[in-house]
């Protein structure tokens, strides 16, 4: 079951719709179909809310750290909370996956993801769950930094909003931890 979602990103006007603040859009996404609002905890370095999906409460994170510092959000939360990794699902951008394509997992390791790496060093495990949202690579010869913190094009955008409801019709399996059913279908898009 995940009691923790946690969306990757990094704070500030500038980054708020860029390819790298995946995982903000998304949970934001969830936020306002709850009718919730966030709350900025400064003990947790993040913002924090609380959603019932199926009668479930899921703590959702956006961390307020810059993305390669993601990990220091989410120790916090966790050693408080007492959450175990297999109960986290992280949501992030994905270069190697074309714009508009989400798949599950969970394990493995950081794949160069800056804000990954800094969440598998402050749990000391990998044992979490990862929602991968693509957003492509970048064109010849643009270095990745440039593309991941720029805005994507309308049709990159409208790509990824489908793949956010994509999501959200699977997400009260996802919070329940039935994996396999989700990651079946998501997975085979």
């Amino acid at each position: 079951m995940i009691k923790l979602m946690v969306g990757l990103g990094n704070p500030g006007w500038q980054y708020e719709k860029t390819r790298h603040n995946a995982g903000f859009l998304f949970l934001d996404g969830l936020v306002s179909e709850s009718n919730c609002g966030w709350v900025k905890e400064s003990r947790f370095d993040g913002y924090l809310a609380e959603i019932s999906i199926a009668g479930v409460k899921v703590m959702l994170l956006k961390p307020d750290t810059f993305m390669n510092r993601s990990g220091q959000a989410v120790g916090k939360v966790v050693r408080y909370y007492k959450i175990v990794p297999e109960s986290i699902l992280v949501i992030h951008d994905e270069l190697d996956f074309d714009v508009g394509v989400v798949k599950l997992k969970k394990d493995g390791g950081h794949a160069g993801h800056n804000g990954l790496r800094d969440i598998i060093a402050h749990l000391r495990s990998k044992d979490f769950y990862r929602l991968r949202v693509g957003i492509g690579r970048p064109p010849g010869g643009k270095a990745v930094a440039d593309f991941v913190l720029a805005n994507p094009s309308k049709g990159e955008w409208n790509s990824m909003l489908s793949a956010f409801d994509l999501v959200h019709d699977y997400i009260e399996q996802i919070v329940a931890g039935d994996m396999s059913a989700a990651m079946n279908k998501l997975n085979a898009r």
